[in-house]
């Protein structure tokens, strides 16, 4: 009795822990693979079989992990969407030492064909109803820091905060960390 309870315990946890991990890993890898075709490309040529061919994996684990096509793109978006939420909410709670931060985000934000295909899902979710709250859930980040940083100009400060975004994920007339600071605080 005493091994069938450490076996059951046990054994299949690890089992499961390494399928869950392995399964997390080519998760990620197709919505990397979504993420670099959207920004080649745009969302139009996001169809199973490119992602998979971009994945270098069979077609049938695209469809294993997201069955349509949409459920790929609002699962890209949400990852997106996620990171930059998180790496709001972890500024530093000085708000000098917050607008040092900040600006180095910026600065290092996505560039080229990921930092385009960030925007573009966004514009994705601004044009569908049902992708809406993602939207929403990055501008309440993004007020509640403007808020926080800039209680008596928040609306400006907001904007000005996507538009640096904005330009700096052209990758064209990139902002320096003085230059989005000077932005943020004029």
């Amino acid at each position: 009795s005493a091994g069938s309870s450490r076996w059951n315990s046990a054994v299949p946890r690890m089992a499961s822990d390494g399928r869950r991990a392995k399964g997390e890993r080519r998760r990620r890898l197709l919505l990397d693979a979504t993420l670099r075709l959207v920004g080649r490309a745009g969302v139009a040529a996001v169809t199973q079989r490119a992602v998979a061919a971009e994945a270098e994996v069979a077609p049938s684990a695209v469809l294993y992990y997201f069955p349509t096509v949409d459920e790929l793109l609002v699962a890209a978006l949400v990852d997106v969407n996620d990171r930059w939420v998180a790496a709001v909410g972890d500024l530093p709670a000085d708000r000098s030492d917050a607008l040092d931060a900040l600006a180095e985000l910026v600065v290092a934000s996505p560039t080229g064909d990921e930092g385009l295909a960030e925007f573009e899902l966004y514009l994705l979710a601004a044009r569908r109803p049902e992708l809406r709250p993602e939207l929403d859930r990055w501008w309440h980040a993004l007020d509640d820091l403007a808020a926080r940083l800039a209680p008596d100009r928040e609306v400006a400060f907001a904007a000005a905060l996507d538009g640096l975004f904005l330009r700096a994920s052209t990758g064209v007339d990139l902002p320096d960390v003085r230059t989005v600071l000077e932005q943020l605080t004029s």
